[in-house]
């Protein structure tokens, strides 16, 4: 599939796991955020991807892209804010954040919320390709 044809398809899952209107829905809104899912939204909406196209993304693989490689300890400091490190890991893993903008104040148990759309089909268009491989 290409990328756009899977995000045609995210579209779609949104529209109808969410009930969010197709118009609303651009590369660059967030999931949790603009367009309003939860974390329930998100796992029908992970499902109906699956369902389409033979690939499973869970919220781990989500996290994971996320982190990265970096251990909880490391991604967040000691009361709970984004640490360097995990800044520096969401540089890399949501290119489209500005990491100045979170640094000192932005609660790391609340990174899900800057995944955006196009985030979640650079995802699935990744496992896509890993599964083809």
């Amino acid at each position: 599939m290409t990328q756009e044809q899977v995000y045609e398809l995210i579209k779609g899952a949104l529209v109808e796991a969410i009930g969010v209107d197709e118009e609303e829905i651009g590369p660059e809104k967030t999931l949790l955020g603009d367009l309003g899912a939860e974390s329930l939204d998100l796992l029908d909406v992970l499902f109906r991807i699956s369902r389409k196209t033979g690939v499973k993304v869970t919220m781990d693989d989500i996290t994971a892209m996320i982190q990265g490689e970096v251990p909880d300890e490391d991604f967040e400091t000691a009361d709970g804010l984004l640490s360097d490190k995990g800044l520096e890991q969401l540089k890399r893993s949501l290119p489209q954040i500005d990491v100045e903008s979170l640094r000192g104040k932005f609660e790391a148990d609340r990174v899900l919320t800057l995944f955006t759309v196009d985030n979640l089909t650079n995802l699935v268009v990744q496992s896509i390709s890993v599964k083809a491989s």
